[in-house]
C-alpha cells in the first residue's frame, strides 16, 4: 500500500473507500473495526506516516462532545427498566383500560410500547420486553401471528422515534442543532406511526372479529379493585416520562440533565416498588457499558473515516456530484432517502449515521433545507431500517424470545404491513415538512 493511495485521485478514491467497507463488512467484522482500519489505510496511505495526528483530533473532538453523556444515561435507564418489574405491571395495567376492545390486547401493546420509548427509547430492550410480555399472551388468546408479531415489532421500534431518543441525541451532536427541538419534533411523527399502527389493527379486527379474540370478562367487583391497580401501575411509568421530557420541553433541564434525572426517577421507582438489589444495579451498569462501548466505537471508528475522507476532498467530491445533478432540490432529499433505506438494509443506524450525515447535512442546508426537518425524516427512515430484512434489527431481537416454531420468515412476512406504514408517514414528511414542524414555530 504504502505512500501514493492519492495517485487514484477523489472519484477512484471514494469507490475504493466505499467498496473496501462493503467487502470488509462482509468477512463479519464489527462495523467499528472496519471503518477504523479503512479509516487508518487511507489516513497513512493517502496522507503519509505524518498524518497521525489528523486521527488523534477527531477522536478527541468525538469523545469529548458534552451531549454524549445523555447517551450512557439513556442506556442505563433502559437497562434498569428491563430488570425491574414495572414495564410488566405497566401492561397489565393498560388491561383494564383496553378492555373488550377488538385487537385490545395488541392496542395495549402498542400503548405500552409508546409509554416505554418515552421513558427511555432503547430498541433491543423494548422488543425483547414485549416479545416476552406481550406477545405469548396474544398467542395464547389466538391472535392471527401476523398481527401480533407486527404489533411487537413496530410498536417497540418506536423508541427511536418518539423522545427521549438516542437517534435524535446523535443526529443533534452531528448536526450541531438543538436536541430539543428534535425532540419537540419528533412528537407529531411518532404519535402519527403508533396510531397508523392502531388504526391498521383496528380496522383489521372490525372487519374480520376473528383475528384478535377479546379477552375474557372480568367480575365487576374484580373490575374496581382492578382499577385502583392499574392507575397505580401506570403512575410511575408516567412521572418517569414526566420527568424526563417535561423537565426539557419546559426548558427546566437540557437533554443530558434530564437523561440523568431520568435514571434518578428509575431508581427512585425501583426502590418504592422494593425491588433494588445490587445485582440488578450491577447487571444494569454491565449492559449499559456493553451498549455504550459499541456506540462509542463505532462513532470513533465513522469520525476518522469521514474526518479523513473530508481532508482528501471526499465532501467537495460528493456535494459537487450532488449539486451537480440537475434536479428539484426535493429531488435530491429523495435520493438521500433512497440511499438511507438501502444503507439501512445492510448497517446499524448508528453506522449509517455517523457516515453519511456529515456528508449529507451541509448538502441539505446549502439546498436551504431545515436540518431539524431533515433529522425527523432521518428518524422515520431508521424506524424503517429496524424493520426491513434481511437485516432488521427488531426481527432479530423478537427471534431470540419468540416461541421456537415463529422463524425469521414468519417475522419478516408479518412486518411488510407495518413497513408500508412507516413509508406512508416518510412520505407525509416529505410532502408537509409542517407536520413536523408545526410544534417550534
Amino acid at each position: 500500500m504504502g505512500m501514493g493511495l492519492n495517485a487514484l485521485g477523489i472519484e477512484a478514491g471514494t469507490y475504493v473507500l466505499v467498496g473496501s467497507i462493503f467487502a470488509l463488512l462482509l468477512t463479519g467484522l464489527p462495523l467499528a473495526f472496519v471503518t477504523g482500519l479503512v479509516a487508518l489505510v487511507f489516513t497513512f496511505g493517502w496522507f503519509g506516516p505524518n498524518a497521525l495526528p489528523l486521527v488523534t483530533s477527531r477522536i478527541y473532538g468525538f469523545i469529548t462532545e458534552y451531549s454524549l453523556v445523555a447517551v450512557p444515561m439513556f442506556v442505563f435507564m433502559a437497562s434498569l427498566l428491563d430488570r425491574s418489574g414495572i414495564a410488566k405491571d405497566l401492561f397489565s395495567g393498560m388491561r383494564v383500560l383496553a378492555g373488550r376492545l377488538a385487537g385490545g390486547v395488541a392496542l395495549q401493546t402498542l400503548a405500552v410500547a409508546v409509554f416505554l420509548a418515552a421513558m427511555s427509547g432503547i430498541i433491543g430492550g423494548e422488543i425483547v420486553l414485549l416479545g416476552i410480555l406481550a406477545l405469548p399472551q396474544m398467542l395464547r388468546l389466538g391472535y392471527d401471528r401476523k398481527i401480533a408479531i407486527g404489533v411487537v415489532c413496530a410498536g417497540g421500534s418506536l423508541g427511536t422515534m418518539i423522545p427521549p431518543s438516542i437517534v435524535l441525541i446523535i443526529y443533534g451532536l452531528i448536526a450541531s442543532v438543538s436536541i430539543a427541538d428534535l425532540f419537540v419534533a419528533a412528537v407529531t411523527p411518532g404519535l402519527m406511526l403508533a396510531s397508523f399502527y392502531a388504526i391498521y389493527v383496528l380496522v383489521r379486527c372490525l372487519i374480520d372479529p376473528k383475528l384478535a379474540p377479546p379477552l375474557p370478562p372480568i367480575a365487576p367487583e374484580e373490575k374496581h379493585a382492578r382499577k385502583v391497580e392499574a392507575l397505580k401501575s401506570i403512575g410511575l411509568p408516567a412521572g418517569i416520562a414526566f420527568m424526563v421530557l417535561g423537565t426539557i420541553y419546559a426548558g427546566i433541564a437540557s437533554v443530558t440533565e434530564a437523561a440523568a434525572m431520568g435514571v434518578f426517577g428509575v431508581l427512585a421507582a425501583i426502590a418504592i416498588r422494593r425491588e433494588f438489589s445490587i445485582r440488578l444495579i450491577q447487571e444494569a451498569v454491565v449492559q449499559t457499558m456493553d451498549t455504550c462501548g459499541m456506540i462509542i466505537w463505532i462513532g470513533i471508528g465513522a469520525a476518522i473515516l469521514v474526518g479523513v475522507y473530508n481532508l482528501m476532498g471526499g465532501n467537495r467530491f460528493v456535494s459537487a456530484t450532488i449539486l451537480g445533478i440537475d434536479a428539484a432540490p426535493i429531488v435530491i432529499i429523495l435520493i438521500m432517502m433512497f440511499i438511507l433505506i438501502v444503507l439501512g438494509l445492510f448497517l446499524d443506524w448508528i453506522g449509517i449515521a455517523m457516515l453519511t450525515l456529515p456528508i449529507f447535512l451541509p448538502i441539505v442546508t446549502q439546498l436551504g433545507f431545515d436540518p431539524i426537518w431533515f433529522g425527523i425524516l432521518f428518524a422515520v427512515n431508521m424506524q424503517v431500517s429496524f424493520l426491513s430484512p434481511p437485516f432488521g434489527p427488531a426481527a432479530f431481537y423478537l427471534k431470540g424470545v419468540a416461541p421456537p416454531e415463529i422463524s425469521l420468515k414468519d417475522i419478516f412476512t408479518s412486518l411488510v404491513p407495518f413497513i408500508v406504514m412507516q413509508l406512508t408517514v416518510l412520505a407525509v414528511m416529505l410532502a408537509y415538512p409542517q407536520t413536523a414542524l408545526w410544534m417550534l414555530d
